[in-house]
């Protein structure tokens, strides 16, 4: 297992500990080294104690997803070994604190009942002890290398040189596991000193200790191993300018790109990162140097978060709130108000675990189906899916630009993998960022209809205070004014103004925001996505395809209207279909059926509340090549 610049690598811990800087400082270090990296965040809906931990696979070609298998694993405490020590690749690392090696199974509180029995079980058939020590010795039968670090020692050592105290420098262990690591893979020091000053920015003695407590550990790894570990991390040039975000980050600024002027919200899991983001930044400069500035209002309840937004909408602003799924059940009512006044309100909508609170901090593509049909009645609504942090920002310039264009509310479907998420990704292009607000006017003259019916069923729109612009908003049936009616003729009429829409949609936006194809389209095998998967199946078709596999892959970004007659061609093409996503029933292979007829040969879902990963869809698609798969076929892998 000799590798150049490839690794997966991950750290755990007690929520609190400390994970988080220690990832960010690792995955920054190895960005400033012009590597490319992924980092996936898993977390309890706890706030402090529980497991959590961060996966970041590392490589020098452009990486989009997590693996199912670790190289090194770092911890300070017994969980996270328990947990995740059967997923280290053989000839990997486990970097441990040694005196924690006789913890038993039945000291660690916090782990879940099932893991419990099945660690014991596990243990047992292995006739080993249900301690930390018994998964070490499993793994090193397996050819996993341990890697002891006393880190209270180290930590002892950095108090005679007048550190803080002892208690207040543990928090710096999990700093340490990362200067380990390092030193295994002979990656340089000094990238994680400047990783250091990007997380801890302006706390000089923070990051002076953090540093110190790198070089016990980078120090106690030169001199205590053999420096003879089989992965090598080297830093290399990079011409392009890159950043590193998250997916709410990116959410963020695409709507800061977009124009977009008021945001509100409700917290909610995992929406409320985009929220947060955003009130740090309400006041910023734009690239050409002009100042710029969003209101962020946190509302008392989801029904006041779409309401408002709805209101700014009508007053002429670029208006979004965000939400995830049991927010977003609250929104319905007003969305269907929205519909039928025709106000391009965009809903940033954050999918994860259902159905009721569900999995609150974990992964799922479950609301798909709520997301077409919410709301009572019909009324038309544009719903475009983002795939990757890259799509997270341009798509939601497109959310406000369809919102506008087409005067419909427009739900951007995103979720908690693409939330916790975090990439190098060459800068955004601001050249890309046009905006198109439709037919709003800045001045109406009399007589002026707001619901005019037209050829398009696209209205010309003033904003609420537009001199001369006077209309009425209500929730009921209406005429071109606004006004109140239940004659069957203007129903029929208003009706079918408003579906027009979705037909002008489907006919404009271009194919390539509809769909996007990567590899041959004739190929024998076509595997069908929308969402979050995305990267795990690029990942692995990089794979196929160097296997001299025919498998192309098609990703669908427009959701509603969906491009059924494009999929219907590319779809009939293939010899075996195949659709894979993150939820229980195949929501989107049971859509596409619906739309075009033809049924889906296998379906690949994971409904477990953590996210795809590149192996299990290579490992799926290869079953499927060998002939010898179900129809149905779930995964089921992640702690």
């Amino acid at each position: 297992m000799h590798r150049k610049n490839e690794l997966s690598w991950l750290v755990g811990g007690a929520q609190g500990s400390g994970v988080d800087s220690a990832a960010n400082i690792f995955a920054k270090a190895c960005a400033f080294g012009g590597l490319y990296v992924y980092g996936q965040r898993e977390y309890y809906s706890n706030i402090m104690g529980e497991h959590s931990y961060y996966q970041v696979t590392v490589s020098d070609r452009p990486v989009r997803s997590t693996r199912s298998y670790t190289d090194i694993l770092v911890s300070a405490d017994t969980e996270t070994v328990f947990l995740h020590a059967r997923d280290v690749n053989p000839g990997g690392a486990i970097i441990y604190d040694p005196k924690l090696t006789e913890t038993a199974l039945s000291k660690v509180a916090a782990l879940e009942h099932r893991a419990r029995h099945d660690l014991q079980r596990y243990l047992s058939s292995k006739n080993l002890p249900e301690t930390m020590g018994g998964m070490l010795q499993d793994a090193q039968a397996r050819g996993v290398r341990l890697y002891p670090v006393p880190f209270d020692e180290l930590l002892q050592k950095m108090t005679g040189e007048k550190a803080p105290q002892l208690s207040v420098a543990k928090r710096m262990a999990n700093t340490m596991a990362v200067a380990a690591s390092c030193a295994l893979v002979r990656y340089d020091l000094k990238l994680i000193e400047r990783a250091l000053e990007d997380v801890f920015q302006g706390k000089k003695r923070v990051i002076e200790l953090n540093l110190r407590a790198c070089e016990l550990a980078y120090e106690h790894i030169l001199k205590n191993f053999a420096q003879d570990f089989p992965l090598v991390l080297e830093p290399l040039t990079v011409s392009e300018p890159r950043i590193y975000l998250t997916g709410n980050q990116a959410t963020a600024l695409g709507k800061l790109a977009a124009g977009c002027t008021v945001q509100t919200y409700y917290p909610i899991s995992p929406a409320t990162d985009e929220s947060v983001y955003l009130e740090a930044h309400q006041l910023f400069e734009r690239g050409s140097g002009e100042p710029g500035a969003i209101v962020v209002v946190q509302v008392e309840d989801e029904i006041s978060a779409i309401t408002m937004a709805t209101g700014a909408a009508l007053a002429g602003a670029r208006a979004a709130t965000s939400t995830s799924g049991p927010g977003f059940s609250l929104m319905v009512e007003a969305l269907g108000w929205a519909g039928i006044n025709e106000v391009p309100v965009v809903v940033t909508l954050y999918s994860r675990g259902s159905p009721s609170t569900g999995l609150p901090t974990r992964h799922e593509q479950g609301d798909l189906r709520f997301v077409l049909h919410a709301g009572h009645g019909e009324f038309p609504r544009i719903v475009i899916a983002s795939g990757d942090l890259e799509e997270c920002f341009y798509d939601e310039i497109r959310a406000f630009n369809y919102a506008e264009k087409y005067q419909v509310p427009v739900v951007h479907l995103l979720d908690k993998a693409l939330a916790s998420s975090s990439q190098t990704l060459t800068v955004f292009d601001p050249q890309r960022c046009r905006i198109d607000r439709g037919q709003l006017v800045s001045t109406a003259g009399e007589g002026y209809k707001r619901f005019v019916y037209t050829e398009t069923g696209i209205s010309p729109r003033s904003a609420l205070g537009t001199p001369g612009g006077i209309f009425w908003n209500t929730g009921d049936e209406h005429d071109e004014l606004g006004h109140i009616t239940e004659d069957p003729v203007e129903r029929v009429r208003m009706m079918e103004k408003r579906a027009k829409k979705l037909e002008v949609a489907a006919r404009e936006i271009p194919l390539s925001e509809k769909l996007t194809i990567f590899g041959d389209p004739n190929a024998e095998v076509l595997l069908l996505s929308w969402g979050s998967p995305k990267g795990a199946i690029l990942d692995a078709l990089e794979v196929l395809h160097a296997e001299k596999h025919s498998v192309c892959f098609v990703q669908c970004r427009l959701l509603c209207p969906l491009p059924s007659d494009d999929l219907a061609q590319l779809l009939q093409k293939a010899k075996r279909r195949v659709c894979i996503e993150n939820n229980y029933s195949g929501q989107f292979a049971g859509l596409v059926r619906e739309a075009t007829g033809i049924a889906m040969d296998h379906r690949i879902v994971k409904f477990n509340g953590r996210p795809i990963t590149m192996n299990e869809v290579y490992e799926s698609v290869k079953q499927i090549l060998s002939g010898k798969a179900p129809r149905r076929m779930v995964l089921t892998h992640g702690a």
